[in-house]
């Protein structure tokens, strides 16, 4: 996970940034297809209200010099109405593209609906020429003021273009002014604005034909070049010295809707020209769009495999190093242990990786020093071994002889006082006879005291606490005549010994050892107790657990010798020994024979069990 975890930071941040790239040249390929639409939905509908506005603004004009009837002046504001209406209409679906559309498209609302108050006005001859064209000029103005602004485009050269068309389509609102003032005669003030209003048109006119392409440039040259235009031109110049043309309405309504179809054609011009550049940055969108895909892809593809590759490295160098430390290594100190020869293979693991595979080694290195390590202890287990057999083997054949010596002279001793010190010397020598048999156990060997024949198990258990030192104070109850196999008495009497004297010493010198006996259904069951202090309930289930599973014989644990003795010889004949809480407060040790061990009771009527407790008092 943590591998996982390292490789989604760079591989989140591919994707993040190819997001962000698709999302960028993709919202560029939306702008200009935007174009189009704010074109239907804004200019193409602007321009005809334009228009309108323009046809209103001189048939205004002309009620107000009682040149049109009240008849065609209604007339128009019907069709200015309409295209007003329509407007609005397509309006309301484009204006809320960006704060800026929709704030001039509100300044034209705002605009149109002043023209109640103009037509108002010029009905009840409350405003003067000049005053009313002026107040549709307010309405035009802030149309022209909604092109400019849709006219916005990232695309440069379209926008340029564009620019240039709206000035000279403002060129041809100029024109409409012009016509509108100097339909007759004109006033001082009319000929200044007038003059005003030529001098801006000559100056647009100028200027944006340098700037136009040849396909656009080129009709506006030819309208320009014409004689009417020329014609026009010296009109103005008479209108500015006062005078007034017959032929003025005629010639500028026939150049004005020449200006009004070239523009038109140029604004469809570039509307068209921007689905192609639109298609352009889409396809270069998708384009980088696939190409990053790919990329991140092949990145993704590449880190997981990468990074599968290293993980699954790793688990399998995690699973050579489990077992090494959990199977390997006990299975082989184990082998070592018991004096058999093992070859160990080295630790592999099939990596591509060099610190991979220098951990590999590693831990094969380790595993060998561990095997040495084991052998070196076993060797050593295997030479105190020798030591303590080479020891107690000596010690018995002293010991031997010293008891043969003594049952010499108990039966030469006619004193009572020397008959009895005999007797407590050969008790001391039968406690280090089984001082010396625990060192053949603690050796792994076999002590070698053995039986022919069966023995009652009643004599078992007066011989183990026979080799107790402090005897006296052990009771050992009546019990069943079952014998136990001669085999194993030995070990039994070795094995209950030790669990008797252990209940003298941890428990006051002035209670009773209770030893019983009692047939059960798997086999003979033994139980000391002592009246001591007892234990806890975690040192009864330490111990509990090292008499079921005997631990190899620790140099440096000697505080419980007999205890592991005791587990040596259960485990050597499968008896079970437990340890439990007495209700007298101190421990009972529980020994369980196997059945197989335990013989039906000697069927020979001169034995006879003993009626009462019996309290032992040597061994023999």
């Amino acid at each position: 996970m943590k591998i996982i975890g390292l490789l989604l930071v760079p591989l989140t941040s591919m994707v993040v940034l190819w997001g962000v790239i698709t999302a960028v040249t993709a919202t560029e390929s939306l702008e200009l297809r935007e174009y189009k639409t704010l074109w239907t939905n804004l200019r193409h509908p602007a321009y005809k209200l334009i228009n309108e506005i323009q046809r209103e603004r001189l048939v205004s004009a002309k009620h107000l010099r009682h040149m049109a009837a009240q008849t065609a002046v209604e007339a128009q504001r019907s069709r200015t109405d309409a295209a007003e209406d329509t407007f609005t209409r397509l309006s309301g679906n484009s204006k809320d593209r960006s704060e800026e559309i929709r704030t001039q498209v509100n300044a034209v609302y705002t605009q149109l609906n002043r023209l109640d108050v103009i037509r108002r006005e010029i009905d009840t001859s409350l405003s003067d020429r000049l005053h009313a064209v002026e107040s549709y000029d307010a309405i035009a103005d802030a149309l022209f003021g909604l092109h400019r602004r849709v006219a916005l485009i990232d695309d440069i050269p379209i926008y340029e273009q564009s620019r240039v068309v709206i000035d000279m389509s403002y060129a041809k609102e100029l024109l409409t002014r012009e016509q509108a003032i100097a339909l007759g005669p004109t006033t001082a003030v009319e000929r200044r604005t007038f003059t005003q209003i030529v001098g801006n048109r000559r100056f647009l006119v100028d200027q944006a034909l340098g700037e136009l392409d040849p396909p656009l440039r080129d009709p506006q040259v030819a309208m320009i070049t014409s004689a009417s235009y020329q014609r026009m031109r010296m009109m103005e110049d008479q209108i500015i010295s006062g005078r007034s043309p017959r032929d003025w309405l005629s010639v500028t309504e026939e150049l004005a809707k020449s200006f009004q179809a070239v523009q038109m054609r140029a604004s469809a011009n570039l509307n068209g020209r921007a689905d192609p550049v639109a298609d352009r940055v889409l396809g270069r969108a998708q384009l980088l769009a696939g190409t990053a895909l790919v990329l991140v892809v092949v990145s993704i593809v590449f880190s997981l495999r990468m990074g599968n590759r290293l993980s699954r490295e790793l688990g399998a160098l995690r699973l050579a190093a489990l077992e090494v430390a959990q199977e390997r290594l006990p299975h082989v100190v184990g082998t070592l242990r018991r004096g058999e020869r093992i070859e160990l293979p080295e630790v592999s693991v099939a990596s591509t990786t060099v610190e991979i595979d220098d951990v590999g080694q590693a831990f094969s290195t380790v595993q060998q020093t561990a095997v040495e390590a084991a052998i070196g202890q076993a060797r050593l287990n295997e030479g105190v071994g020798h030591v303590f057999r080479n020891l107690a083997r000596r010690s018995q054949t002293l010991l031997h002889r010293q008891r043969i010596q003594l049952a010499d002279m108990q039966h030469r001793a006619t004193d009572p006082d020397a008959l009895e010190d005999l007797f407590k010397l050969d008790h001391l020598t039968t406690r280090m006879r089984r001082h010396a048999e625990g060192l053949i156990i603690l050796s792994g060997a076999t002590p070698g005291r053995g039986w022919s024949r069966p023995v009652p198990l009643l004599d078992v258990a007066r011989g183990a606490a026979a080799e107790v030192e402090d005897y006296p104070r052990v009771t050992v109850e009546p019990m069943s005549g079952q014998r136990l196999a001669g085999p194993v008495v030995g070990d039994v009497i070795h094995l209950v010994a030790e669990l008797i004297e252990n209940a003298t010493v941890y428990s006051p010198t002035h209670t009773q050892v209770i030893v019983r006996g009692e047939e059960a259904a798997r086999g003979f069951v033994f139980e000391v107790e002592d009246r001591g202090l007892g234990m806890s309930a975690e040192v009864l289930d330490e111990l509990n657990e090292r008499l079921a599973s005997p631990p190899e014989f620790d140099l440096a644990d000697t505080d419980r010798l007999g205890l592991f003795v005791v587990s040596r010889l259960a485990a050597r004949h499968d008896i079970r020994v437990t340890l439990r809480g007495s209700p007298y407060g101190g421990t009972t040790a529980i020994v369980l024979i196997p059945a197989e061990h335990v013989a039906d009771p000697d069927l020979d009527p001169h034995v006879k069990e003993p009626a009462r407790p019996m309290r032992v008092v040597r061994s023999e």
